[in-house]
């Protein structure tokens, strides 16, 4: 009976203690953090909250505290994600009015600062005004953003606005606990069509392209029609070309089993032709053998015979001619230092003439100057018999001689010529200048200058 109360005793004793723990003991689910207030809810420490010593709460994240009943008091505050969206009409950097729309998703930040900073601002708040206060927030910092930015902007370039917005509304929402935890822009529209117009010459090349692009594909498409119209086309011919090959093999086969018989014999008598050709062309090459032989080789040994016997004959004639032009070479320079020997005495002899007459017609040159006359008289006397001669050699040439008187008369004409005073020493010089220059061959031919004085003492 004693075990039996005491273990009533120590039931109830367990069930008290687990009733005193369920009141006493709170756990922070994932989501959201605990805020406890009262009597010895600021015990932590500076370390744990840098910057946040005065405040005069607890916040239990994540993990199970004891509260005590009477003493102290607990909340649980919401630490997940809220969502708002956004329909801020403002005008753009070319005062273009805008409306853009956007969701913006938010949450409180898990830092126990940031936490203790949402929670004095929104603990006791409901869910809409602090979504509220948000959208009020966002959408200032988002019409300050759009006013700064063109249309072109935030349209190709979103990821730039989206930072922008996230830059301006980190320093208001770390003041408030809070993060963004996504911001997506969903739309920008205007009222003017302006986007609109943005979009017409795109839209204008993508059509252009479009129909070219079709224009292409069409014509890529008549080109594969008619490519397989020509494969078609060619697949006849050469079907029709195979089939009349065929047939003219046919003509053939018919055509030779009709000339076989003719071909037979005419193979034959070709084979014959054959025949008589190889045994013409034995015969030829054996009468040709016999020509080689016989004639051929017996000519080419006598000409070549022949052709030796005049190559030795002209060798000894070139080399009589060689001795014979040598002899005569030498006999030439002997001969030719002979005549210079003679030559030179000549030369000499005439050069001592020439000094010794030279002399004398100085001489007379001299003396004639003196006595002019004297010396005429002189050499009439020493050329007498010349002056005679000249003188007969120039009747001599007279076809016909008329003398008047007959001995007489030539005497009377020679005695005339001596004496004729001037014109007879005039006459007297001619003729001893025809005597020192060739009188007699003067007088051979008759033109000589005896001649002329002689026909002018007759005249």
């Amino acid at each position: 009976m004693t075990l039996v109360i005491v273990g009533a005793v120590a039931l109830v004793a367990v069930l008290f203690l687990v009733l005193v723990f369920k009141m006493i003991w709170r756990v922070a689910e994932p989501n959201e953090a605990l805020i406890i207030s009262g009597l010895g809810a600021h015990g932590e420490t500076p370390a744990d909250m840098p910057g946040d010593t005065g405040r005069g709460f607890k916040i239990v994240v994540g993990r199970g505290t004891a509260v005590i009943p009477g003493f102290q008091t607990v909340r649980r505050f919401y630490l997940g994600l809220r969502t708002t969206t956004l329909t801020v009409k403002a005008p753009s950097n070319q005062s273009i009015p805008l409306t853009v729309k956007g969701v913006v998703v938010f949450k409180v930040a898990d830092d126990k600062a940031s936490i203790a900073n949402a929670a004095r601002r929104f603990l006791e708040q409901n869910e809409e005004t602090l979504v509220s206060t948000i959208h009020e927030l966002f959408a200032g910092h988002l019409r300050a953003i759009v006013g700064g930015m063109t249309v072109e902007g935030m349209l190709h370039d979103r990821e730039s606005l989206t930072a922008n917005i996230r830059t301006s509304l980190a320093d208001d929402l770390g003041k408030l606990g809070l993060i963004v935890d996504s911001l997506q822009i969903q739309e920008i529209d205007d009222e003017v069509g302006y986007i609109n117009n943005l979009g017409k010459p795109q839209a204008a090349a993508i059509e252009a392209a479009a129909r070219i692009a079709a224009a292409q594909r069409d014509q890529e498409a008549t080109q594969a029609e008619q490519i397989a119209d020509a494969r078609k086309a060619e697949a006849v011919r050469q079907s029709q070309i195979e089939q009349a090959g065929y047939q003219a093999e046919v003509d053939t086969a018919k055509a030779q089993a009709a000339q076989a018989g003719p071909l037979t014999e005419a193979q034959a008598r070709q084979e014959v032709v054959k025949a008589e050709t190889a045994a013409a062309e034995l015969d030829a090459q054996r009468a040709e053998k016999v020509l080689d032989t016989e004639i051929r080789k017996p000519a080419d040994a006598e000409a070549y015979r022949q052709i030796t016997l005049a190559d030795a004959d002209r060798q000894a004639k070139i080399a009589r001619a060689r001795a014979e032009a040598e002899e005569t070479t030498l006999r030439g320079d002997a001969e030719a230092r002979a005549t210079a020997a003679t030559g030179e005495a000549e030369a000499k002899a005439i050069q001592a003439r020439g000094l010794a007459e030279a002399a004398g017609i100085k001489a007379r040159a001299e003396a004639l100057a003196e006595n002019q006359d004297a010396v005429i008289a002189q050499t009439i006397a020493e050329n007498y018999p010349e002056i005679v001669k000249a003188g007969a050699s120039a009747l001599g040439n007279i076809d016909n001689l008329v003398v008047l008187n007959g001995a007489d008369g030539m005497e009377d004409m020679l005695g005339k010529a001596l004496t004729m005073g001037g014109a007879g020493l005039g006459l007297a010089q001619s003729l001893i200048s025809s005597i020192k220059t060739g009188a007699v061959d003067g007088s051979v031919n008759g033109t000589g200058p005896a001649a002329q004085a002689s026909a002018d003492a007759t005249a």
